[in-house]
Order: C-alpha cells, then structure tokens, then sequence
C-alpha cells in the first residue's frame, strides 16, 4: 500500500507542474527542481523511531515488544496520528499511515502534520496489568520526540480512552510543571477528552456517503445529469432508491456508521450485512443494529457467532464466513477493519457499486483502478475517516482554551468541516475523469506544496 500512495502523490505533483496556473512564479529548471524537492519531502517522513520495550510479565518472564513513531512531515503544524496496537504493525505499515496522515489533515485543513505510532502485539494477549505497563513503556521511550507541540498521539486500532489515559498521565510524570493535558487525544472525558471523540470517525464515515449521496446529490443534480462523467452516473442510479450497506469490521468505527445508517432519515438505506474477526451475518430484511451493538458491548467487543447467541440476543440472522461480507450483492460496502482487505485476488467479485473506506488502505492499487473504470465510487480513506483527528483537534483546543463543547457542539462542527471539504472536492470529482482518491490527493498536495515553497522548504 505504500507504494500506492507514493504512486498518487506522484501523479499529483506531475499534474501540478503541468499546470502552469500553480505556482506561475516557478518556471523552467527552477521549476523542476522545486517539484523534484517535493517528490523527496512528501515521499520520505522526517523521522523513524523504533525501539523495543522491555517488559515484564506477571508470569516472571520478561519480552521485548517492537514499537515506532514516525514523524512524516510537520509543514502544517505538529505531527498528529495514532498508536496502532495490533500483531500486524511493521515499519513499512506505520510510514505510510504517517504519510496518509499528512494528506488528511492537508486535505481537510487541520493545522496538523503527519505522525503514527504502532505497537507489535495482540491487545488480547495481555493482561490489563501488563498493557498499562506497555503505556508507560512507549512513552518513557519516545518522550523526548512526543508533546502538545511536537507529536499529538491519539487511538487507533487496537487502542482506546484508557491507553491514552495511562500514556497522558505517564507523560505528566516525565514533565512535571509542563503542559500535558495536549500531549495526547481520545482521552476519557474525566481526563481532558472531547465529548463525541469515539463515534467521530464512525460518523464521519457515514456521513461522508451520506452527504455525497444525498445532500450533495439534491442541491447538485441538474450539474450531475447533464455530465458525461462515468461516477455521476453511478451516483445517480441510485438516486432514490431503496439502498442495501454491508460493514466490514463492527470496532468503534465500523458498528458507528452501521448505527448511523440505521438511524438514517435521509436515505432509504438498511444494513443486511455486518462482520468481524470470527463471522459474517445477513438479514435480507434488514438487521437489528441496536441490538448487535448492546450485545458487543457486553461480549467483549464479538458479534453472536452461534445460532444459540443469536437466539438468546433476540436478533434473526443467517451466519455467514467473516470472508463473505466482501461479496455478497450490495449496492454500498463500508469497509472498517484492516489494510488491503480488496485486492487483486478478489475485486471481480466486488458487487457493490459504492464504497467507503473506513479503515485506512483497505483497497490496494490494483482494486482501486479495476473498480474505478467500472465506475465504481470509492470514498477514500483521507476523505472519509477524518473524523477521529478532527474531534482530536477540538479536543487539544478545549485543553489549551479549558473551556469544553458540548456532544451536539462537537458533531455539528465535526460535520460541517467535512461538509466544507465535500464542497471543495466533489464539484471537480464529478467534472472530471480521475476518482475521487486523485483529487483528493491533488487538493492535498497541493496545498502541501504550497506551504512548503512559502516556507523555503524546497531549495
């Protein structure tokens, strides 16, 4: 997936030297030297850290547990991304979240640049006792490069509220007398945290779908039908229909969107199909989303898996392979689980004629030309799960201001800064032929190159 977002960024920067209209001041070989510079900056993050945390079990043994933070670029403000915990994360994995960071927060004007961090381990392998352990761990490792002007962390896969809790209060502890309550977001609201901070990402998702669907759509209509564009004509064929989501991954942000979905008065939309670790359901009819998510909440975050759980939670249901969710006959797929979930191997099978990417990198590069020559719509991940880092910004300017928003203040300029984005992108998305990942990529860019040569950045 890396190279797939070293890929896009490229073909940015080739569209923006040919445009003559960006930076007319640059011309000839200065031209080119300035767009040579911003190939290597955007391409490479400014700092790797990597070490191994050293920590001892309650069983007496001691292990040496992989973790990074990379720093991708700050041009826009101070790093900003998440602490990945899961067994998967590699060093590759973590730049190129970095970097996807940096394009995101470009894209949707937060005065932030690009971080992440991750941690090699299964959550679940760990007692409590042992995770707290590993908080403290990370931050005694990285203090030195981490602060609420320097590197913000927040959540990610795998970790929530109270990591951020522990790691906020271990970082006090190292800098007694400083500013700390910035120095990380997705806290508990007891601890400094934004009301709203968990749904964010989740309501983000759904709301973007909704709003390019809908909202946009509505007031964009006559412009989407007289247009020749493949993706309006997509958007349109479904344009007041009874519309049927499948969600791939039922975590914070997955069973969000599908809660979103079903409150949803706007769009004739029902969720036939959810999934997570261990199985797929489907209810052709509809399924009872409330209901699956009380029954997580109290299971350890697993959907009913057995026809007796099903029964016992009261919900009908056909129990399907987790695998199958990817395939089954949609006209929307929400996809909020894990990297390269559509990829060469499968995306013929693909049926839906939407999608929106949740998680970040679920569809490699070769999916996503395969499906957007078919027209497909394919809400990129930059565009889509925004939401986690913009309610984070609202969160560190509530610490540094001590004054809060309320839940209702949070979601409204969580949504109407994701509609200020939507506005900006889609007009040029359906008016011409690159899918709207490009465009997103190119605003991006271009804001980021933009900055970079005001700052001098590129000699």
């Amino acid at each position: 997936m890396a190279s797939q977002t070293r890929g896009i960024v490229q073909e940015s920067l080739d569209a923006l030297l040919a445009d003559t209209a960006f930076l007319p001041e640059l011309d000839g070989d200065a031209r080119k030297q300035a767009f040579t510079s911003l190939g290597a900056i955007l391409s490479t993050p400014n700092h790797l850290h990597k070490s191994f945390l050293r920590i001892a079990l309650e069983n007496g043994s001691v292990v040496r547990i992989p973790a990074f933070r990379v720093q991708h670029n700050n041009a826009l403000g101070p790093y900003k991304g998440g602490i990945r915990f899961h067994e998967s994360v590699n060093e590759e994995e973590v730049i190129n979240l970095a970097s996807l960071m940096t394009l995101k927060n470009a894209l949707h004007d937060v005065p932030y640049g690009g971080g992440k961090g991750g941690i090699v381990l299964n959550p679940r392998s760990f007692s409590v006792k042992e995770l707290h352990l590993i908080c403290k761990k990370y931050v005694q490792y990285f203090s030195d490069v981490l602060g609420p002007d320097k590197d913000i962390p927040a959540p990610d896969m795998g970790s929530g509220e109270r990591e951020m809790d522990w790691m906020m209060a271990e970082y006090k502890s190292i800098r007694p007398g400083q500013p700390y309550k910035g120095s990380f977001t997705g806290k508990s609201v007891i601890n400094g945290g934004s009301l709203g901070r968990r749904e964010a990402t989740g309501k983000g998702v759904y709301f973007s779908f909704r709003y390019l669907l809908h909202d946009f759509l509505q007031e964009q209509r006559k412009f989407l039908t007289n247009n020749e564009n493949a993706f309006a004509k997509t958007a349109l064929e479904y344009d007041g229909s009874p519309l049927s989501l499948a969600v791939q991954g039922f975590g914070n942000v997955g069973s969000v969107a599908a809660l979103e979905a079903y409150q949803c008065q706007h769009l004739q939309n029902k969720v036939v199909a959810v999934s997570d670790r261990n199985v797929t359901l489907y209810n052709s009819d509809g399924l009872d989303i409330p209901s699956l998510v009380k029954y997580v909440a109290l299971n350890s975050g697993d959907l009913p898996s057995t026809e007796t759980q099903l029964e016992e939670a009261q919900i009908k249901a056909s129990i399907r392979d987790r695998g199958d969710i990817l395939n089954i006959d949609v006209d929307v797929l929400i996809l909020a689980a894990l990297e390269d979930q559509i990829h060469d191997d499968n995306k013929e099978k693909i049926k839906a004629g939407i999608i929106v990417e949740g998680a970040n990198a679920p569809v490699t590069s070769e999916a996503d030309e395969y499906l957007s020559n078919k027209g497909v719509i394919i809400i990129p991940d930059i565009l889509a799960n925004a939401g986690g880092v913009i309610v984070s910004y609202f969160e560190w300017l509530q610490g540094r201001e001590t004054q809060f928003y309320t839940e209702e203040q949070v979601y409204k300029l969580l949504l109407e800064k994701m509609k200020n984005t939507m506005d900006t992108i889609l007009p040029a998305f359906f008016g011409d032929p690159h899918p709207l990942r490009q465009n997103c990529y190119i605003h991006s860019v271009m804001k980021l190159s933009t900055v970079l040569y005001r700052q001098g950045k590129l000699y």
